[in-house]
């Protein structure tokens, strides 16, 4: 079995459960394909598989690599789409972050997560992207995001006036900071923290969610994602701000935008009894009473 490996960096206080990591995967026999920048920090502090290379960028993972880890956090697991693309390599998230719906498998099931790749024990989720078209190139290669795309006002700029279209059918406009549109996987994300709602994955919809709207009677919608939103944005500066999850790039307010569902998924590795109904009773303390 071929497994590639990618994390931004790792703390001191975790090399423990890394180490723990290699060498279950060595005790299998795996070989292992290492994202080449996070090699080079750790190589002098770890030991190794027998069999190792690494990869440098997504040219670099092949059809012949069968999973691929991220060690971190959601913010981790969603730079793995920028690697992974349209490839189908399963990606398994082993959280070292903080809340981690994503990156769902913690550091005590090092072992069953290993074994469970190894027997193939596992449960496969396709999620869906969203897809970002514009008149003018962003983003590269990879105008693709996991969770949401977002349109933000620039730092010290007023709110903005988005008007959102729906297959050209006007919707809103919302004055805001800014409007997001998230997957279901990217509901419970920033979305979430701008009081949109929790959406199942396989619901097949878009979360439209404004930030800090200045109208009170704005809320978030559902629409289903086979629906093309579009926007307009006007504003009293002359740019804003565009981001697919992590990324960003600011834009003229000229350029003409349009989201729809991308046409591939992505797909994440969860252990059997990790379904999305126990991580939000995990990370949300849904049914817990912390009086007692």
């Amino acid at each position: 079995m071929k497994v590639a490996i990618y994390s931004r960096v790792i703390d001191y206080d975790q090399k423990g459960e890394v180490q723990q990591l290699f060498d279950e995967l060595a005790k299998e026999n795996m070989e292992l394909v290492i994202y080449e920048p996070f090699y080079e920090t750790i190589r002098s502090s770890f030991r190794f598989p027998d069999r190792i290379s690494i990869f440098r960028d997504s040219n670099d993972l092949t059809s012949a690599i069968d999973f691929l880890i991220s060690l971190g956090g959601d913010g981790t697991l969603l730079d793995t789409v920028t690697l992974v693309r349209n490839k189908n390599i399963p990606i398994l998230g082993i959280n070292f972050g903080r809340l981690g719906f994503l990156a769902s498998i913690g550091r005590t099931e090092l072992t069953t997560a290993v074994q469970s790749l190894v027997k193939r024990t596992i449960v496969i989720d396709k999620r869906s992207l969203i897809h970002l078209d514009a008149n003018k190139p962003l983003f590269g290669e990879v105008p693709y995001g996991l969770n949401e795309f977002a349109i933000h006002k620039t730092d010290t700029s007023p709110m903005i006036k988005i008007h959102t279209y729906l297959n050209g059918e006007f919707l809103n406009t919302y004055w805001a900071d800014g409007l997001i549109v998230a997957t279901p996987t990217g509901s419970t994300g920033y979305s979430l923290s701008c009081s949109g709602p929790v959406v199942f994955p396989e619901s097949a919809s878009f979360v439209i969610t404004p930030v800090a709207p200045h109208n009170l009677n704005v809320r978030p919608i559902v629409v289903g994602d086979d629906n093309i939103i579009s926007f307009e944005v006007e504003g009293r500066t002359d740019h804003f701000i565009c981001a697919l999850d992590s990324r960003k790039e600011i834009v003229d307010k000229k350029v003409q935008l349009a989201v729809q569902r991308e046409a591939f998924t992505l797909s994440l590795v969860r252990l059997n009894e990790n379904n999305f109904l126990q991580t939000l009773r995990n990370k949300l303390s849904w049914g817990l009473d912390t009086r007692n």
